[in-house]
C-alpha cells in the first residue's frame, strides 16, 4: 500500500504506486486536456505530484514539451534567478566494503589504487581548491568501517574548516557519504556540515539489490530511509538523487518524486537539493554494460520536470557531463554546478600518475574553474560561491519558508554578487575579471530594495579595498 507518511521504504516508495502511476501515465500521453491542466497547475509554482509529472515526462507532444521547457525557464528564474552556485568534490577515501557493480571502488575491484587521505593531506588538497577560488566543498567517501569511520570523517570536516590560506577559506562542507545511524547523523550536524548528500543509485527494489549484491549497502530499506535518520539527528538540509541508467528512467523518476513527497509530508521540509548524475565509464566498469542509459534529450526533460514538479529544491549537474550538455540544461532549471572537478583521492594538489589512478568516474568537463566562471558570465548568469544561508541559519524550513514564497532572491542575489566580487579581486584571470564586473554592475542595478542594494554597494567597495573581514 501506498503511504507518503510512513516510515517504511517499501510504502512511500510503493513499487505497486510506481507501476500504476507508470501505467495511467502510458494511458493519458496524448490526453491533451490532461496535461494542459497539469502545466496549467504546474504555472502556480507549487509543483506537481509524481504521478501528474509522470504523465508530462510520457508525453511526446512537441509543443507541450516546448511549453514545460518555457515554464521550467521561467520557474527557475522566479525562484533562484540567474544565480549558479559552484563547488567542488573532494575525495577523502576510496576504500570500500561494498559491491556495488556500477562503481569502481567495489571491494573486488583490485585495479584500482586504493588511498586514504592523512589530515597533511586534506591541507594541501584545500589549500589547492582555495588557490582556485572554490568556498563549498561535497566531501566523499567510500562506506568501510574501519578505514573511514565517522571519527576518521568528523576529523576530517574539522581540518578543512580550519585551514585559512591567503583570502581564501572553505565555508560550506557537503557530505556524501553512506547511511548512517541517527547518532552519527547528530555529529555530523554537530561538526556543522552543510547538506547531507545521499543518491538512491536506484528506486527499483529487486535491482538495487542485485547492483548492490555485497556489503552494507545491500539493505534497501536501510539506505532508502537515510533522509529520515538525518532529519530525526537534526540535519535538516538532505540532497537526493539517482543514478540515471541502472534502471528504466520513468520508474526512477517517479520513485525520485515520491521520496520528495515523503519528505515534505513527515518532516515539513523537501529535499534541499536533487542530483541527476548519469553512469559514465571507469576503471572495471562499462557503462554500455546498463542498458538503460537515457538521451541527451530525455535527459534535458527530466531536468526540466524535475523543476516545475519541486520548484523549490537546488538542482544540481556535476562534471560527469560536458560543457554542451550542461549548457543545454542549466536554463532549464540547474541551480548548483561542479567546477574543475578532480575525482580521485587526493588529485588536486598534484597530478596522480596514470598507474595510480583512484578515480570513481570519468570527468567529462575538464575546464579550470576561472574557465567555467567565464562561461558562466559570459551567458548572464551569476557565478555564486555564497554560503551565508548555511550560517545565518537559513536551513531547513527557514530556508524553505523564504524558497517557495520566492524571498530568497533578496538574500542571495547580492550574496552572490558579492562572493563573485571576491572571487574576481582574487583569483579570476583579466579576462574573467573585466566580464565580471561588468557583470556585477548589471546586476546590482537590478536590486530594487534601497537598504539592500546600498549594503551591497558598501561591501563589495569594501571587498575593492581589500577587506575580508565579513563572510558571505
Amino acid at each position: 500500500m501506498y503511504n507518503v507518511k510512513s516510515l517504511k521504504a517499501e510504502e512511500f516508495i510503493s513499487d505497486e504506486e510506481i507501476l500504476d502511476t507508470l501505467a495511467y501515465a502510458d494511458a493519458n500521453k496524448d490526453n491533451v486536456e490532461l496535461i494542459d491542466a497539469i502545466i496549467d497547475k504546474a504555472r502556480l509554482r507549487k509543483g506537481l505530484t509524481h504521478r501528474e509529472a509522470s504523465v508530462l515526462l510520457a508525453c511526446e507532444i512537441p509543443e507541450k514539451i516546448d511549453e514545460v521547457y518555457k515554464l521550467a525557464e521561467q520557474i527557475k528564474k522566479d525562484f533562484y534567478g540567474n544565480r549558479i552556485v559552484l563547488f567542488a568534490p573532494l575525495y577523502l577515501s576510496n576504500y570500500c566494503v561494498n559491491g556495488c557493480v556500477y562503481c569502481p571502488y567495489h571491494m573486488k575491484n583490485k585495479h584500482i589504487a586504493r588511498k586514504k587521505l592523512t589530515q597533511e593531506e586534506i591541507v594541501k588538497e584545500v589549500t589547492a581548491l582555495q588557490d582556485m577560488g572554490h568556498k563549498r566543498l561535497a566531501i566523499e567517501a567510500g562506506e568501510d568501517p574501519v578505514n573511514n569511520p565517522i571519527e576518521y570523517i568528523l576529523e576530517c570536516i574539522k581540518t578543512i574548516y580550519s585551514i585559512k590560506h591567503k583570502n581564501g577559506a572553505i565555508r560550506r562542507v557537503n557530505v556524501n557519504i553512506a547511511a548512517t545511524t541517527v547518532e552519527n547523523y547528530r555529529k555530523l550536524k554537530e561538526a556543522g556540515i552543510g547538506t547531507y548528500i545521499l543518491f538512491q543509485e536506484t528506486y527499483h527494489k529487486k535491482s538495487y539489490e542485485k547492483l548492490h549484491p555485497t556489503g552494507p549497502k545491500h539493505d534497501y530499506a536501510y539506505h532508502t530511509e537515510a533522509m529520515d535518520r538525518a532529519m530525526e539527528g537534526g540535519i535538516d538540509d538532505v540532497g537526493l538523487g539517482v543514478l540515471f541508467g541502472l534502471e528504466m528512467y520513468r520508474y526512477e523518476f517517479a520513485g525520485l518524486l515520491m521520496h520528495a513527497e515523503h519528505l515534505e509530508a513527515v518532516h515539513g521540509v523537501g529535499p534541499h537539493t536533487i542530483s541527476v548524475p548519469r553512469i559514465k565509464h571507469a576503471d572495471d566498469i562499462d557503462p554500455s554494460a546498463f542498458d538503460n542509459g537515457i538521451t541527451d534529450d530525455t535527459f534535458a526533460k527530466i531536468c526540466a520536470l524535475i523543476r516545475i514538479s519541486v520548484p523549490y529544491t537546488g538542482m544540481i549537474i556535476s562534471t560527469r557531463e560536458s560543457q554542451q550538455v550542461r549548457e543545454k540544461v542549466l536554463p532549464l532549471g540547474v541551480s548548483q554546478i561542479s567546477g574543475a572537478s578532480r575525482t580521485s583521492v587526493g588529485g588536486y594538489a598534484e597530478a596522480e600518475p596514470e598507474e595510480e589512478s583512484s578515480e570513481q568516474f570519468d570527468v567529462s568537463d575538464q575546464r579550470t574553474l576561472d574557465e567555467v566562471v567565464n562561461w558562466l558570465i559570459k551567458m548572464d548568469y551569476i557565478p555564486s560561491f555564497c554560503t551565508a544561508c548555511y550560517r545565518e541559519g537559513r536551513t531547513g524550513d527557514r530556508f524553505m519558508a523564504l524558497c517557495k514564497s520566492m524571498q530568497i532572491l533578496n538574500c542571495c542575489h547580492p550574496n552572490a554578487l558579492m562572493t563573485l566580487k571576491e572571487y574576481l579581486e582574487d583569483y579570476a584571470s583579466e579576462e574573467t575579471r573585466t566580464l565580471g564586473m561588468a557583470l556585477i554592475d548589471r546586476e546590482l542595478e537590478k536590486i530594487t530594495n534601497p537598504k539592500v542594494k546600498q549594503t551591497a554597494y558598501e561591501h563589495i567597495h569594501d571587498i575593492s579595498e581589500g577587506k575580508r573581514d565579513f563572510r558571505f
